[in-house]
This record gives C-alpha cells, sequence and structure tokens, in this order.
C-alpha cells in the first residue's frame, strides 16, 4: 500500500503548507562554522547542472589523479567531479563510480584531507538510484570506510521542487504538482510513479526496502525538534532504513545540516543523494544573487566574439524557450536533424555541414544548433538511452567542429547530458570554477581553468529549469556582459 494518498493534480503553495510549523530559522554564519569543522564535501555530480546552486567551487570532468587533487586545494568546502552516469547505462554507471571512489581515495590520502561524499542526482527523480548509492557504498566499505546509510534530500528550492510530507512536488503555473504526475516521471529511461519519496524508495529498489521501513524527517521534525530531533532521527539509518528529508525553505535545509553534521561527529557516516539546495547548504554557503553584468564576460577571452548555443534537452520547457530565444535579432538557428544523425549513410557528411554552417555564421551572428525537437525513443529503457547518447555524440561532435573553426566568445549548453558532453569532448575542459548563476539559483557559469578553451564562459543550462523566456535572457545577459 502507498505510505500516503498523493494529490490528484497541483495544489495552492499556501495551501500545501497551511498548518505547518512556523520556519525555523538558522543563521548562515552559524552553519558555515559548523561546516568548516567537518569534511571536505564531494559531489559525484550525474550532470553539470548540479553546480547551479553554488559559487566559487571547484570541478573536475574526469577522475584523473591530478585534476582530483587539484579540486582538492581549491580554497572550498565543497569539489564537484563530473560523472555524466544519467548518460550510461548501469554497468557503465557502476564502474565509473567505483573508479572515482578509488582515485578520491588516493587523492585524499595525498592531500590529507577527509571526505563525504554525496552522489547529486536530478530534482525531478531521474538517474541511477539505488545502483549509484549501492555502489558507493560497497566501494566506501572496501576502502574501510564502511557507511551506515543514505540520507535522500531531492530538493531544489530555487527551482521550485519541495518535499513536505514526505511527497516531492515540483512548481508549475498552474500550483505544486506531485512529480510522479509531471513529464519527467514519463522518462522513457528513468521513469516513475510514485510522488511520496517511502513509495519513491520502494518502486526503485524494487521491494527490497520497503515504504514502512524508510525514515523520515518531516518539517514538524526540523521545525520544531530542531537539529537535536534530526540526529535523533539519522542513528536509526541502516543499510536497509534510508532516510527521506522534507525540506521547503533554505532554513528548512540549515537546520537538518546542523542535525546532520553533530550525527556525523558522532561518528556517524552517510551518502548523501541530493539535488542542488542540499549541496549549498552542506557546503556551508548561503543564496548568493546572480552575477551582475560585466561579470561574466570579464573572465572571457574573446571578448566581442559571438556567443554558440547547444540545444540537446527534449523536455517540453526547453523546446518553449528556444521558441522565445528564435524571437531574438541576430541569432542564427542551424537544426541537427535526427533522421540525418541515426542514419549511418548520412551521419558525418550532416555533422559536417551543419558545423560549416555554424562557424561561418558565428562571424556576424549568435548561432543556435539545435537537435530535432521530436524526441526519438527506444523499444525499452536501455534502446532509448543508447539513441540519446547517439544523438548527444552528434550534437557535441558538431559543436568541436564548429569551434575549431571559429573560436566563440561564450558557450551556452542546453541540457545536462549536453552539457557535460560539450565541456569534456567538444571544449576540452578538465578543470573550471562554478562562479554562480546568471539567473536567481538556476544556470550555472563556469570559468574553465583548463584546456584549449579556458577562459571562454562557459553556461550549464539544464534542460527542466527556468520559464520560457529564460533562455533569451541568458543570451541577452552575455551579449551585454
Amino acid at each position: 500500500m502507498p505510505a500516503s494518498a498523493e494529490p490528484a493534480g497541483t495544489l495552492p503553495s499556501a495551501l500545501l503548507l497551511s498548518g505547518l510549523p512556523p520556519l525555523r530559522r538558522t543563521d548562515s554564519r552559524e552553519l558555515a562554522r559548523a561546516v568548516s569543522a567537518r569534511a571536505r564535501l564531494v559531489v559525484l555530480d550525474d550532470d553539470p547542472t548540479g553546480t547551479q546552486a553554488v559559487a566559487d567551487v571547484p570541478v573536475v570532468t574526469t577522475c584523473d589523479l591530478d585534476d582530483v587533487r587539484w579540486a582538492l586545494r581549491q580554497p572550498s568546502q565543497a569539489v564537484f567531479i563530473q560523472t555524466n552516469t544519467r548518460s550510461l547505462g548501469e554497468g557503465d554507471a557502476a564502474e565509473r563510480n567505483r573508479r572515482i571512489v578509488d582515485v578520491l581515495a588516493q587523492a585524499c590520502a595525498a592531500e590529507r584531507v577527509d571526505a563525504v561524499l554525496a552522489s547529486r542526482g536530478d530534482s525531478t527523480l531521474r538517474g541511477h538510484y539505488p545502483l549509484e548509492t549501492d555502489v558507493l557504498s560497497e566501494a566506501l566499505n572496501r576502502h574501510g570506510r564502511p557507511v551506515r546509510g543514505v540520507v535522500l534530500v531531492p530538493a531544489y528550492l530555487d527551482a521550485g521542487r519541495v518535499t513536505v510530507h514526505s511527497v516531492h512536488y515540483l512548481r508549475t503555473g498552474q500550483g505544486l504538482l506531485p512529480v510522479g504526475r509531471s513529464q519527467f516521471a514519463e522518462d522513457a529511461t528513468f521513469g516513475y510513479h510514485s510522488s511520496d519519496l517511502r513509495d519513491w524508495v520502494e518502486e526503485k529498489t524494487r521491494g527490497r526496502i520497503k515504504a514502512a521501513d524508510v525514515v523520515t524527517v518531516t518539517l514538524t521534525d526540523i521545525r520544531v525538534g530542531g537539529p537535536e530531533r534530526v540526529t535523533t532521527l539519522l542513528r536509526q539509518v541502516r543499510p536497509h532504513r534510508p532516510a527521506v528529508v522534507d525540506a521547503a525553505e533554505e532554513d528548512d535545509l540549515r537546520t537538518f545540516t546542523l542535525g546532520l553534521l553533530a550525527a556525523e561527529r558522532e561518528g556517524l557516516r552517510l551518502i548523501y543523494r541530493v539535488g542542488p539546495s542540499f549541496v549549498r547548504t552542506r557546503s556551508g554557503q548561503a543564496a548568493r544573487p546572480p552575477l551582475a553584468s560585466g561579470q561574466p564576460r570579464a573572465i572571457g577571452t574573446s571578448r566581442g566574439a559571438r556567443g554558440l548555443i547547444a540545444v540537446g534537452s527534449h523536455v517540453q520547457l526547453t523546446t518553449a524557450q528556444l521558441s522565445r530565444l528564435r524571437l531574438l535579432d541576430d541569432l542564427v538557428e542551424v537544426e541537427l536533424r535526427t533522421a540525418a544523425i541515426l542514419d549511418p549513410s548520412t551521419r558525418d557528411q550532416h555533422i559536417a555541414d551543419v558545423a560549416a554552417t555554424a562557424g561561418a555564421a558565428l562571424r556576424d551572428a549568435d548561432v543556435v544548433i539545435s537537435t530535432t525537437r521530436t524526441l526519438a525513443a527506444g523499444d525499452d529503457p536501455d534502446s532509448s538511452l543508447a539513441i540519446a547518447r547517439r544523438i548527444s555524440a552528434a550534437l557535441t561532435e558538431t559543436v568541436a567542429a564548429t569551434v575549431r573553426l571559429r573560436r566563440p566568445g561564450f558557450v551556452v549548453a542546453k541540457g545536462g547530458i549536453t552539457s557535460s558532453d560539450i565541456a569534456t569532448h567538444a571544449l576540452g575542459i578538465s578543470r573550471a570554477i562554478a562562479r554562480g548563476t546568471l539567473l536567481p539559483g538556476i544556470v550555472s557559469l563556469w570559468e574553465p581553468v583548463s584546456g584549449p578553451f579556458a577562459g571562454v564562459p562557459y553556461i550549464v543550462f539544464a534542460g527542466n529549469v527556468g520559464d520560457e523566456t529564460s533562455l533569451a535572457d541568458v543570451v541577452t545577459l552575455m551579449r551585454s556582459a
């Protein structure tokens, strides 16, 4: 039986939050002091969009030992290691997580730092859960760092993803919608039915963990009981008893994090499966305003050069954002056609033709390379993922060929898998600093510090955030910076 009866449709935010205890205020400076005394947070990010809630944080896109050691030497409480596992099948995703833990163990020993791991997943619950946390637990146990269990905090408050009474919601124009009733739950590879996180855990573990066994940390626990209540509840976590955490405001996460840190001081070692907001609080950071006009291009080495926008995400919001972007002046769009990509006899020539057109257009205009908006899916999750990888690979190759023809002044990558592949394979970024956001709490700006495109502002734009004008707003901002 479901752990709770989920709402059948959207709810007004005020109605959902009515009757809850008042918010418990937590000083961000108190949290920063508590975090600074604890282990470094290392975020294994299944696509680069997890950086969009933090600022001045190092990012590496490889599991190379020297790159990871560089990241650990930076003056930040958090480090991001990109895994791009959301684009991989289960076997490859598992192996990549194991490899990263092995390299991280060497890096931490060499740099004499301790680390706690966060497996950053999608705030709309897509991704390799429980595979990744299972693999990370096994790998840490093998390295003599036994893990008590997993804490799930998928909230992404800046983007309107909240958890109340253990049910996860996303904000829409009509109100808060249980995430299991959204388009994201219909994902061809990572689909699901449950919005209540207890039921979702049972669903995704295929009954290995029952909903009734999941530990819940509710808003009442957080706001009334405070950090002490959180610590008490986390002591109940076991391998077969993960904890799911409510969050509706930033202070909820701060209070929870203080209780979590107290539990860790007692020796409790946990893995976090989280959305972007928890990464910010566990890093000891407070929400920052977007980067001001002039800052984004100030890091650039190609001032005055035109921008390249690559659009790979196929969610409805991205398509709507692309439609609004097309209304801007001085913009050229070139379509990378799915049918031509998937046909071996036309693939390579089509990529060359699109790149040649885009490279020539970059001389005088900002250029959009977009994939066909009709989503191509297979007969099952594995075949759908394989098709998505082929399309992403073609887009990446096209961008790589385009930037070889003409160096852009900035690059925007729309979509999680898209942004990972382009950063690593098209631009050769292995090290970067996530400097902040271009819009409030969303759309991360990276400053690449390695590779042939070091200094070219790189904008990581998730497919499922913002409103219809957000993509056009970002391009307009970059033009004026």
